[in-house]
C-alpha cells in the first residue's frame, strides 16, 4: 500500500512500537530524516569495504569507509545498523560484538567518587578538577544567550551547531577521564568501585549557583564509559550505597555533617582526622568493598595506618 518492502514495513513498525513505549504519556514526533533501523534480512555485507541497502528504489551497493583503528572489528558485526542523516551526510553505525576478557583477581581497590567542582576523584587523591570545564562551558552558555536574544535564522543555525560542539566536548571529557581511571585500575592491580548513581542528582546538594552545572553534567555517560572500558580491560567493576560516604570518618568512622566544615575540607569532630574532602569519600567508596573482598582487606590497614593528616 505505501510501495516499501515487506520487511522495510516490518522494521517502520518496530521502530514506531518503540517510540509509542519510550513514553506513554505523549504523543511521539517523527523526523522525516530520522534514523533507521537495519538488520540482516535487508542489509548485507559484500567484503569488508562495500555494503548492501534496501531502500524504497530497490538494493545500492555503497562503499564504505573505515578507519584501520575499526577494520580488525568488522569479522564481529552483529547484523543490525543504524542509518542516520546527520549534518548533510549519511553514516552508517554498525554494531559488533566485542569479547570480554575474563576478569582478573583484583590486588587493590580504587575508590572514585563523582562530583561537580570535580568531576572525579579517586582514593589515591588523583583529581579530576572540573575548572577548565567550567570555562569552556560558561563561554558556551553565554554565546547561547546571545544567539537566543537574536532569534534570526542564522542564530538559530548557530544554536544547533553548538549544541552539537557541546556534547561533543561532554563526551571528550567523559572518555579522557575513563580512559585514565581504568589505566590506573590496570597498573595497580585494582577494582573499580563507584557509587550507584541512582538518583545521583537528586541526593547532591549545591548551592543555587551551581544547580545549572549539576545538570548540565552527564554523570550516567560517564559512569557508562567507565564500565565499557573496564570490560573490555578485565577490570572488575563494582557499585556500592554511597549513603553518607562524604560524611564518614574512615579512621573512627564516625558519621556526622559536621565532619565537613566546608564543601572542600573534611575534618573528623571526634579524632581529628582531617584531608580534602572528596578524596575522603573515595576513601570510604573502596572501604565499602572490604566485607565482600577479604583480598584487599590488606590495602585498608594499610590506608588507616598512613592518614593525611592527624588534627
Amino acid at each position: 500500500m505505501f510501495g516499501i518492502s515487506a520487511q522495510m514495513a516490518v522494521r517502520a513498525i518496530s521502530k514506531s512500537c518503540e517510540a509509542y513505549k519510550r513514553d506513554k504519556s505523549i504523543k511521539p514526533k517523527f523526523d522525516p530524516n530520522g534514523a533507521v533501523i537495519y538488520d540482516q534480512r535487508i542489509m548485507s555485507w559484500k567484503g569488508l569495504d562495500r555494503v548492501s541497502l534496501l531502500t524504497l528504489d530497490g538494493r545500492i551497493k555503497l562503499p564504505v569507509a573505515i578507519c584501520d583503528y575499526h577494520a580488525p572489528r568488522l569479522d564481529r558485526i552483529r547484523g543490525q545498523a543504524d542509518l542516520i542523516f546527520q549534518n548533510g551526510t549519511f553514516y552508517l553505525c554498525v554494531v559488533v560484538d566485542v569479547p570480554e576478557p575474563k576478569k582478573f583477581v583484583p590486588q587493590n581497590v580504587l575508590g572514585v567518587d563523582l562530583g561537580i567542582k570535580n568531576i572525579a576523584v579517586d582514593s589515591s587523591g588523583e583529581e579530576f578538577s572540573g575548572e577548565k570545564i567550567e570555562k569552556v562551558r560558561s563561554k558556551i552558555d553565554n554565546l547561547k544567550a546571545d544567539l537566543q536574544s537574536c532569534g534570526t535564522d542564522s542564530a538559530k543555525r548557530h544554536l544547533k551547531k553548538l549544541s552539537g560542539k557541546e556534547a561533543r566536548f561532554h563526551r571528550d571529557v567523559n572518555h579522557c577521564i575513563s580512559k585514565k581511571l581504568v589505566a590506573k585500575a590496570i597498573d595497580t592491580s585494582s577494582a573499580i568501585v563507584l557509587e550507584d548513581l541512582s538518583g545521583i542528582r537528586e541526593r547532591i546538594t549545591v548551592p543555587k549557583a551551581q544547580r545549572r552545572k549539576q545538570h548540565n553534567w552527564s554523570f550516567y555517560q560517564l559512569r557508562q564509559y567507565i564500565d565499557y572500558k573496564a570490560a573490555i580491560a578485565g577490570v572488575p567493576l563494582i557499585c556500592i550505597d554511597p549513603a553518607y560516604t562524604s560524611q564518614e570518618c574512615p579512621i573512627c568512622h564516625l558519621i556526622s555533617r559536621s565532619n565537613r566544615p566546608t564543601r572542600d575540607e573534611f575534618s573528623c569532630v571526634c579524632c581529628g582526622f582531617s584531608g580534602p574532602a572528596d578524596t575522603i569519600a573515595a576513601r570510604n567508596i573502596a572501604a565499602r568493598v572490604s566485607v565482600n573482598m577479604p583480598i584487599v582487606a590488606r590495602l585498608f590497614a594499610e590506608l588507616q595506618a598512613h592518614p593525611f593528616r592527624e588534627g
